[in-house]
């Protein structure tokens, strides 16, 4: 009938509008999904530090979707030369700092500087940063001479790679030019410590750096530390082996829950206390009863 004739026309145009109507409500969603992630996502700091010091962590604090602090309201300060252990119990909050350290991820709140510059995920300061975090990752077919090549190669950096003098420190000696899958895990280790000092940044961040190793590969690890601050760099090296860290650090940052409990000279951290004491028996005569104080050792 004319009727139908004139019904059809008006039902196919509105079948045709619904399949193109929910893609572009979905679209337009995922849009504005986007934008309110962005726009509550934290932002870089454009403001500096005090270049007195190589790195500057100002009432830093991550907080994760679920609640947990991780971090809260830590600072500290690092001065060149120096290596700096950053110290407490799993959960303490050393892996998160350190990350938020290398521009893994944004801090909830405050700020780090290095070398008077904000540092976040992206950031230019962090062209003077080496790293090791999580264990050492290496193709086994190939040699350590061949990885650190094409590690230097795969970060794009176009300057000098300072290779003779990575391992005149590292002391990898013949073992560099012998397949990884040959390597001891002391070796492994040794050479992921190389690969983070390639270009000689000045600071060189390592998060448990001994773990995996025996005693003996422990102290020759606290040798090659030792010898990168000579070079007027600084490491900041976390643990939980708060004996190893005495022997190995000029300056200590003891963290606990998230906060920090104390920061200074390893000297003076020790002879504030009855100098006969480990720093493991200070440090847990100062978490015993769950106190933060959060001070600098003067």
């Amino acid at each position: 009938s004319p009727l139908e004739y004139s019904v059809l026309p008006v039902q196919s145009l509105a079948s045709g509008g619904a399949i193109w109507l929910w893609p572009a409500l979905a679209l337009l969603t995922l849009i504005l999904a986007i934008g309110i992630v962005y726009l509550r996502r934290p932002k870089p700091s454009d403001a500096f530090g005090d270049e007195e010091f190589l790195v500057q962590v100002e009432n830093l604090s991550k907080v994760y979707k679920d609640g947990y602090k991780a971090v809260e309201n830590l600072s500290f300060t690092v001065s060149r030369g120096q290596v700096v252990g950053l110290l407490g119990p799993n959960g303490a909050g050393k892996t998160t700092t350190l990350r938020m350290m290398m521009g893994l991820i944004f801090p909830t709140e405050g700020a780090i500087y290095m070398d008077g510059k904000a540092v976040y995920p992206g950031s230019p300061a962090l062209a003077n940063l080496g790293s090791f975090v999580e264990g050492p990752g290496f193709l086994p077919h190939l040699t350590g001479r061949e990885n650190l090549d094409l590690y230097w190669k795969s970060i794009g950096r176009t300057g000098e790679m300072y290779l003779d003098e990575v391992l005149s420190i590292t002391k990898l000696g013949t073992a560099l030019d012998k397949k990884v899958r040959s390597y001891s895990q002391g070796m492994r280790q040794r050479l992921a410590i190389a690969q983070a000092m390639l270009g000689m940044p000045d600071l060189l961040v390592l998060d448990e750096p001994t773990n995996g190793l025996d005693p003996q590969q422990i102290a020759e690890m606290r040798v090659v530390l030792k010898q990168y601050a000579k070079t007027g760099r600084t490491v900041i090296v976390s643990s939980h082996l708060l004996a190893e860290v005495q022997q190995t650090c000029s300056h200590v940052v003891l963290m606990h829950r998230g906060h920090l409990i104390s920061f200074g000279p390893m000297k003076k951290s020790l002879s504030k206390n009855r100098q006969s004491r480990s720093l493991e028996e200070i440090f847990l005569e100062l978490i015993g009863d769950d106190l933060v104080i959060g001070k600098a050792v003067k």
